[in-house]
């Protein structure tokens, strides 16, 4: 197998390199990189080949693979012959042995070394992805592929500092005493990340101190963070977070925060609210009295229009670095405000079960992302979504029979992605849908599509999580002309009524210097345009009268904030969460319906005939 190139480490960190050294060195490792990507890339079928054969005989006596009858056998076609396609719920017999404590070689020979938690936001349920010790190297492995491929399309990013905002969550124990937390609590807080972060990576020199990002507080950790990347505001490049919206939270927090945050610039104090002593140590090694950038951050967050405050603050930044695709991609909006219309870049693609690849081409728009599996990071399979039966999670042989190789998917084709991975999950369903954009050498590189199973039902309709954001992207432009934007949104199936109906909670802002009333008629049409835009079942449901008419409630602003807080408050993870785009949990539905400030229904049935819309009518 091509070898991984190794991390840049200064071998003696208590040696500064001088500008030449460093960036010879630098060079040489993005050089080493790109070809390990290229040779990777170039070898797709034997390394994925090499990767089942070698995932199989380090597990060879694992029950799980004895229970399925493999029997030692480390070739494709048996593996595919005897080991079916699972879900978590599958697993989960399993999963729950090891957490409460058996130690036994169940589902692979190495010990799991904790459990990594699923994004609470994601498909709604909480769960345990088993991992061991080597999976912290192969994340690290792909964290380090990054920046060289950046670096083609911006240079000089090792001369700077980034400012990301990235947080942890408190950790659990299982019943067996195993660690359970989410993939980004682990890795910020395992010996790869800081070893990174304190061994002169020029690529991880991030304005955040260690102890900013490691304290639980989100408050604290924010505030902290915030002030640093303030104060070394001449020294950003990039900044960014994991998703969009905790990039955007981030600026909303400055919007009500920046007072306090320019009188300790100004003083070289920290707020007296930040009260962990490692964060103030931290703050306080990098923060002196700065009068003269304390009265410009102050003009700039004093001024009417914060667009394009992100430049204004950080001057030298090239791009944002956040994801934006699926249903991210709503803020995309917001970020062209705040950034001037910044590249907002989406590095790699990464779940808790597994971390799969990397955007080649980093600079492309955000509707053009994909992301090129790394052979070596797990064994890939992908079920055409054209033959998948229904929306059960169970496949039957029939289909496990379609599963296709990294190598023969068909470009345009969408997929659903199975997994075999070194930490013990077998021809699982990760649950994500992508399509196939096109192939860098034998490798494909995919467009997220969506996650599957997110859906609103009512009655035989069933609408996912791309065709609803589509359609409210639809019926939300019918506010622009109002000089109002809808920030966020959710939905959720109310079966009070008969019949039953959607109902989708809408948090909007309004330009400042616009201040016309939107008429209940514009709403109205909203509710109309999102429902013909939705699928021919729903409409036909509604002109049946089987569903009833789709109602809009808006909420007051803040709301999503309190719905995050909520979640956060429930175990979810900062880094992980993402607005639910359905919400059927009682206490969330209760909480959206405390906030609203009015409601609308759609006046009349959408528009629907007989047949598919592309095919031709016949009088």
């Amino acid at each position: 197998m091509p070898e991984a190139p190794n991390h840049y480490l200064n071998s003696n960190p208590n040696v500064e390199l001088d500008d030449v050294s460093n960036t010879i060195i630098v060079k040489d490792n993005n050089k080493k990189a790109l070809q390990y990507i290229e040779d990777v890339t170039s070898n797709a079928d034997e390394i994925q080949e090499r990767v089942l054969a070698e995932i199989l005989s380090t597990s060879a006596q694992a029950e799980y693979l004895q229970r399925h009858g493999l029997d030692g056998c480390t070739d494709r076609d048996t593996f595919k012959k005897v080991m079916p396609v699972v879900t978590y719920e599958d697993l989960k017999p399993d999963i729950d042995r090891i957490a409460n404590g058996d130690t036994s070689p169940i589902l692979c020979s190495k010990p799991i070394s904790e459990f990594l938690t699923s994004s609470g936001t994601s498909g709604g349920e909480r769960k345990l992805m088993p991992t061991i010790e080597d999976e912290l190297e192969r994340r690290s492995l792909l964290y380090s592929l990054l920046m060289p491929v950046m670096d083609q399309f911006v240079p000089g990013l090792d001369k700077g500092k980034g400012m990301y905002f990235l947080f942890i969550k408190s950790e659990a124990k299982t019943p067996g005493g195993l660690l359970a937390r989410p993939v980004l609590t682990s890795y910020y807080k395992s010996s790869h990340f800081k070893d990174k972060t304190h061994g002169h990576d020029p690529y991880t020199n991030y304005t955040s101190p260690i102890d900013t990002i490691l304290c639980l507080d989100s408050y604290q950790s924010m505030y902290s963070q915030l002030l640093c990347g303030l104060y070394q505001n001449d020294q950003v490049l990039r900044v960014g977070a994991v998703f969009a919206s905790g990039f955007i939270r981030a600026i909303k927090f400055l919007e009500k925060h920046w007072a306090c945050l320019c009188n300790d610039i100004r003083t070289g104090t920290i707020n007296t609210e930040i009260t962990e002593t490692s964060v103030r140590e931290a703050v306080m090694k990098i923060l002196k009295p700065n009068p003269k950038l304390a009265d410009f951050i102050e003009a700039e967050c004093k001024k009417e229009s914060w667009k394009g405050i992100i430049t204004r603050l950080w001057p030298n930044t090239k791009y944002v670095d956040v994801i934006v695709t699926g249903t991210m991609s709503q803020y995309i909006p917001i970020l062209d405000y705040y950034s001037n219309g910044l590249p907002l870049v989406c590095t790699m693609y990464a779940s808790s079960e597994c971390y799969f690849g990397l955007n080649l081409n980093p600079l492309c728009e955000p509707s053009e992302v994909s992301y090129t599996l790394i052979p070596t990071m797990a064994y890939f399979e992908f079920l055409p979504v054209n033959k998948i039966c229904g929306h059960t999670n169970s496949v039957s042989n029939t289909e496990q029979e379609h599963l296709v190789d990294l190598v023969d998917v068909e470009l345009g084709h969408e997929y659903e992605l199975v997994v075999t991975t070194y930490a013990g999950l077998y021809r699982y369903r990760v649950g994500d849908i992508l399509r196939v954009a096109g192939f860098k050498n034998k490798a494909p590189h995919f467009t997220f599509v969506c996650r599957k199973n997110v859906v609103l039902s009512i009655d035989s309709d069933k609408t996912d999580e791309v065709e609803l954001q589509n359609a409210v992207k639809n019926g939300a432009n019918n506010l622009l002309q109002y000089g109002a934007s809808l920030t966020e949104y959710t939905s959720c199936v109310d079966t009070s009524t008969i019949p039953g109906h959607y109902v989708l909670y809408w948090e909007i802002s309004t330009n400042e210097e616009e201040q016309t009333p939107i008429p209940a008629s514009v709403f109205e049409d909203c509710c109309f345009e999102v429902e013909g835009s939705l699928n021919s079942v729903y409409r036909q449901g509604r002109v049946s009268e089987s569903i009833g008419p789709l109602e809009i409630k808006i909420v007051e602003n803040g709301t999503f904030d309190k719905l995050m807080d909520f979640a956060l408050s429930q175990g979810a993870s900062i880094n992980q969460y993402k607005t639910p785009r359905c919400v059927k949990h009682a206490p969330i539905i209760e909480l959206l319906n405390s906030k609203v400030v009015s409601n609308y229904f759609s006046p009349k049935c959408p528009q629907w005939a007989p047949g598919h819309k592309k095919w031709c009518t016949l009088d």
